[in-house]
């Protein structure tokens, strides 16, 4: 099943269970978005985002994503084209109790209706207003009016109905574009509704994190399991990010528990295709496993920091509960910290350079030692624009990684882009530890 999300607000006609059902497999969605806000980069568009990964995880599959900005002609055309793709369409924005929300007075014209006023809707504005203790300005009456032919999605949340209007064989729905009013329709009051009416498929998929490989190195080592899955009427996405790929393994089918099985089978087998490079499945995140595989040993980490800035530990710290692994951080950007502070000696700084496979290797049992931690991670490098030579140009960096077991280091040369090095750097540091603490 397909759906179109269209971003507007009012109104959706409601459907015969009976035409519901002839109509199902056929069902296509998109989403539309309304706000000059978005289109002039003031917001960034999350709500679309969000929408899309909801319906998906419920069977739903959006096949098309659109933001125009509020004016009557825009939605009016918006509209009129996203029907002859879409059967589901959901709407988000404009429809404030202002003059520029013209969302609901658009779609009353565009369906040929008046509005009227609910009671029910007026009860529960004057009733949010009076939770906090506020006096109903006489402006959010007008909230209350709604077309017709709507079915009204009570929003607890704000003063916006929802709207849910059925034309020609099309469900529209109509929903505000403040996130958290948005996402209390559509999780209470417009999924519950379209899984009731409509009998979604099952939707199964996996996601598998690698590192340290190109998206097409990667495609060329996993070709023939490409093909393998693809002919199993699964589907397959590459999603290539700095420093890691991503691969999603997803499918259809009227059985979760037999999608499940089939997609297990072929996650199963990466990672003796890939060992170098395979993280985990069900995770986004080295930071995540890392953390999992501190706590299972109950060991702690802390960081030495030069061309990475402290990104490493931040990507560490960001997890919840990472307390009770992660001990610290040296952001040792200078020679002089890292031979005051860590204990590098500056013998090595000046016969082999600040990055290199001696100085890195002492910043890692620096670390280790000032912060008595079980394991550690240091990075030194030239992450770019400026600063390199012959030997070592823009993009060297050296990774270490201690664990009890001793210290490794590596070299590892990337491109000439500031940040990507930054990122990719972090991801490699965490990809090595991962790999030893596995071992």
């Amino acid at each position: 099943m397909y759906v179109q999300i269209l971003f507007l607000n009012d109104r959706v006609v409601d459907w015969s269970s009976t035409f519901i059902q002839s109509f199902l497999n056929e069902m296509k969605a998109e989403i539309i978005t309304i706000g000059d806000e978005i289109l002039i980069g003031q917001i960034v568009d999350t709500n679309s985002a969000w929408m899309a990964n909801l319906l998906y995880n419920h069977g739903i599959e959006v096949a098309q994503i659109t933001s125009i900005t509020d004016e009557k002609n825009h939605i009016v055309n918006a509209l009129d084209d996203v029907q002859t793709r879409a059967d589901l369409i959901l709407i988000t924005g404009g429809l404030g109790p202002t003059k520029d929300d013209i969302t609901k007075d658009t779609l009353c014209a565009y369906f040929n209706d008046h509005l009227e006023f609910r009671q029910d809707v007026f009860n529960q504005v004057k009733s949010l207003f009076d939770s906090y203790g506020v006096k109903m300005p006489a402006i959010n009456r007008h909230q209350a009016e709604v077309p017709s032919t709507c079915i009204t999605l009570m929003n607890k949340k704000g003063t916006a109905p929802g709207m849910w209007f059925r034309r020609n064989n099309k469900v529209i729905v109509s929903m505000p574009g403040v996130p958290y009013e948005m996402k209390y329709l559509m999780e209470q009051e417009v999924l519950p509704r379209v899984k009731t009416e409509f009998e979604t498929p099952e939707l199964v998929y996996k996601t598998i994190l690698t590192q340290g490989i190109g998206e097409s190195s990667l495609m060329e080592i996993l070709g023939g399991w490409e093909n393998t899955v693809l002919n199993d009427d699964l589907r397959l996405a590459w999603l290539p990010a700095a420093g890691k790929v991503r691969l999603r393994v997803s499918g259809k089918g009227s059985s979760r528990i037999a999608l499940e099985a089939k997609i297990a089978t072929y996650v199963k087998q990466l990672p003796a295709l890939i060992p170098d490079h395979y993280v985990g499945h069900e995770t986004d995140a080295l930071e995540v496993e890392v953390g999992n595989l501190l706590k299972k040993k109950g060991w702690t980490v802390s960081t030495a920091e030069s061309c990475t800035g402290g990104n490493i530990a931040h990507m560490l710290t960001a997890i919840a509960g990472s307390s009770a692994y992660f001990e610290g951080s040296i952001v040792s950007y200078s020679n002089k910290v890292k031979e005051t502070v860590l204990g590098v000696s500056w013998e090595s700084i000046k016969k082999h350079g600040a990055v290199s496979k001696q100085v890195v290797e002492e910043m890692v049992s620096g670390v280790r030692q000032k912060l008595g931690t079980d394991c550690a991670i240091a990075t030194s490098g030239i992450a770019g624009p400026d600063g390199g030579s012959a030997n070592k140009p823009v993009g060297t960096i050296w990774i270490a990684v201690a664990t009890p077991a001793g210290v490794l280091s590596e070299r590892f040369q990337f491109g000439n882009d500031r940040e990507k090095n930054i990122l990719r750097a972090s991801q490699t540091a965490l990809h090595l530890l991962q790999k030893e603490l596995l071992k």
